[in-house]
């Protein structure tokens, strides 16, 4: 049975209903397979236009990446804007972009209209580089506001260290407009938003197979079905071989978090801000202060999911402490991981798989905010009204290289953490001769 595990997010959730597992033949408009954040916001837009769905989750809701992440909505997609713009053209790259907004746009106001408990938005993230670059984090803020019309301000040396007390960080990025949250509380939030408005939702469902016949579809569990016209995939790094074709365009790369004791006083001496924050390596820290003086601290991605917490809890204490050495001695009360699905391209899969088959997956580490537009996309797509969808036309189904894949991603991130290495060790290097 999936159920949820021990970390900060399930021990400060605001609502324990379990939902009952599908028996029998059910009918609906659409079905949607997995119940995190990419197939909730999907039911959402759903019935929202007057369709009838059915939601279909193997565990529980939320249970998965969605519930458990660092809890940042932010403009952007996983891939960098340079590669959209090179693969897809200036136009399409900023109506890319464009959406990302929308989707941080629509979980704030989903959170202010329907006033979602719980959920705790707070504004600002600090994007902090490991090394000096100062000129072409300028270049970047003047690009931003230049070609896509969106604003960030630029911190300097100085101005980070006030508010992170490290050496590590040098200078930074600031985004006004995305914010840190709940995710785990905006989704059970948003479950039962769903259901007041009509739709249903089977936990410990998993679909086993999907049988398509006649333009009908109809979507097999264990102890029952569902007959619908449109039937859309959210699977999730979770997905298994069920998912045929969508399954084998995508890995499931783990990541992990901790969450440490109330440091009091203590967490002033390294952090000053509310802002969450992330650095510019290829597998960042990010972390953000919780309940007041406790530091949530993520990192590291590997394609082996390590559930030791004692051997979690210790890696990302070396992590902390190699940033804050002034925190020596803070103890971890919580540690846990989680799988994203990450497609080569390192796009989501948001798009047509057949007639009346949809995917709205694969969101690489960045779903608080393309997870909720997706799913919009998606929505939008079935009941007729556009066809943005076609903006993801470039990013398809690339083989994710089978047996070899996760041995491949691992062999890169390995590569690309001596390059993040590199530079750091130049920096310090070059500082040091300045001195």
């Amino acid at each position: 049975m999936y159920t949820y595990n021990n970390n900060y997010y399930t021990a400060t959730m605001n609502d324990t209903t379990e939902r009952a597992a599908l028996s029998g033949n059910v009918q609906a408009d659409v079905c949607v397979i997995g119940a995190g954040l990419a197939g909730l916001s999907t039911a959402w837009e759903l019935v929202s236009r007057g369709k009838s769905v059915v939601l279909l989750e193997a565990g529980r809701v939320a249970w998965g990446a969605s519930g458990r992440n660092g809890g940042f909505v932010l403009q952007g997609w996983s891939e960098g804007l340079s590669s959209i713009e090179r693969r897809c053209g200036k136009a399409t790259a900023a109506a890319l972009f464009k959406l990302s907004l929308e989707g941080v746009d629509t979980v704030r106001d989903m959170i202010a209209r329907h006033q979602l408990p719980g959920c705790s938005p707070t504004p600002g993230k600090l994007s902090v580089v490991r090394y000096e670059d100062g000129d072409n984090l300028k270049r970047l803020r003047d690009r931003m506001a230049t070609d896509f019309d969106f604003h960030l301000d630029y911190l300097d040396r100085q101005a980070v260290r006030e508010k992170l007390k490290t050496e590590r960080y040098f200078q930074a990025l600031r985004d006004t407009h995305g914010f840190h949250f709940h995710p785990l509380n905006y989704c059970l939030g948003l479950g039962r938003l769903i259901e007041c408005n009509g739709a249903k939702i089977y936990e410990q469902s998993p679909m086993t197979r999907v049988e398509s016949r006649s333009g009908r579809h109809r979507v097999i569990t264990d102890r029952g079905t569902v007959d619908c016209a449109n039937v859309v995939y959210c699977c999730g790094g979770y997905g298994g071989p069920e998912f045929g074709k969508l399954r084998r365009a995508f890995l499931p790369i783990a990541t992990y978090a901790v969450l440490t004791e109330h440091l009091g006083e203590r967490l002033a001496d390294a952090v000053g801000t509310t802002d969450a924050v992330g650095d510019n390596r290829r597998a960042s820290d990010y972390y953000r202060i919780v309940e007041g003086d406790r530091l949530l601290w993520g990192g590291r991605i590997t394609t082996r999911n390590l559930q030791d917490e004692k051997r979690l809890g210790q890696l990302l204490t070396e992590d902390i402490l190699d940033v804050y050495p002034q925190l020596r001695g803070i103890k971890i009360e919580k540690a846990w991981s989680g799988l994203m699905g990450y497609a080569r391209h390192k796009m989501p899969h948001i798009g047509p798989l057949g007639k009346g088959l949809w995917a709205c997956t694969s969101f690489g580490g960045h779903g608080m905010n393309t997870a909720p537009i997706g799913g919009r996309v998606i929505a939008e797509a079935i009941c007729g009204e556009t066809n943005r969808y076609r903006l993801f036309d470039a990013y398809g189904l690339e083989w994710n290289g089978g047996p070899l894949g996760p041995a491949a991603a691992q062999t890169v991130y390995a590569g690309l953490k001596m390059m993040d290495k590199f530079q750091e060790t130049r920096s310090q290097y070059r500082a040091s001769q300045k001195n």
